[in-house]
Order: C-alpha cells, then structure tokens, then sequence
C-alpha cells in the first residue's frame, strides 16, 4: 500500500498510541475518552485531520480525512455511503463513532430518517489487537471509484507527523 502503512503495520501498538499522544499534545488537541477507549488526535488547521482510538482490549481504530480529494464525503452528505465505508469494522469500534458528539477533528453525517450520525472519515482502518487493516467497505469503495485508497483518505499526509519507521521524541518540557 504505502511505506507509511508499512511502517505503520510493524509498529508495536504502545508505541503507536504513545505516537498518537505526543503528536495530539503538539497539535494542541486534548486527549479524551469514549467507552472506555482512549482518543488522540491530530488536524492541520486547514481540513485535514487523524484520529486514533485505542481500547483497553489493545484494539484500535485510526480515521484519516483530507478535505481536498473525493473521499470528502461529508461535502456530499451521503450518510449511508459514508456508513459503508465502515463494513468491516467490529461494531464495537464503530460504536466509538457512532452518534457522539462533533469536534474539530470529527464532524457528523446524519441520516435525515433515523437522526443517527456517524464522524465522516476518507479513511477508515483498524487493529485486531495483532495486525492493522483497511476497513472492507473503505477498500471497495475505492475500487468502485478507481481511487488510490493512500492517496485520497489523506493517509501519508495525516500520517506525516507521527513518523512512523522514524524516531519520535516527545518536546522538551
């Protein structure tokens, strides 16, 4: 997929979230908690953003969003497509997602008949507590679209500041 993903991929899970803890501290986005699940994020400023939720079972869920290319679902407001690209995904980590509040890093798409909402997201992958993969639905969407799905969820440039196959210390205090 990308080296990123790669890097990603052999990159034991304590280091991803300590990662995802020093890069949300950074982007000055405070940490929070969601059932249980801790959250960090990251977000440029200008539309582009990641957020990581890593449970107390030593699962994860990582949602990447580049306001820019055609996995911005959110301009089109397709609440359903946007659920689609989640298949594939345990529905426990979904729930993380589903009907919460909106923040910066995570704005909602609702579906107009049920009220329900779920943060949109170009990207969608998750950790089964042994290996990282790409949400199902995410992946098929792409292929029906001929996207690149590293390209178009923003996943390299989201990605950039946690350095992933590089070092990463966290700032002098």
């Amino acid at each position: 997929m990308s080296e990123t993903w790669e890097a990603l991929r052999t990159t034991p899970l304590v280091e991803v979230r300590r990662r995802a803890a020093i890069v949300g501290e950074t982007a000055d986005v405070a940490p929070m908690t969601v059932d249980g699940a801790q959250r960090f994020g990251w977000n440029d400023r200008g539309g582009q953003s990641a957020v990581w939720y890593f449970t107390p079972e030593g699962r994860a869920l990582l949602l990447t969003f580049d306001h820019e290319t055609d996995l911005n679902l959110y301009a089109e407001g397709d609440y359903a497509l946007q659920e689609s690209l989640y298949r594939g995904v345990p529905e426990d980590l979904v729930r993380l997602v589903r009907n919460r509040p909106e923040n910066y890093e995570s704005l909602n798409l609702a579906d107009e008949a049920t009220g329900s909402t779920i943060h949109y997201a170009g990207g969608v992958f998750w950790f089964d507590g042994e290996r990282w993969h790409a949400a199902e639905g995410f992946l098929e969407h792409c292929e029906r679209e001929g996207l690149d799905p590293m390209v178009e969820s923003g996943f390299e440039y989201c990605l950039e500041a946690y350095r992933f196959g590089r070092d990463l210390t966290a700032p002098a205090e």
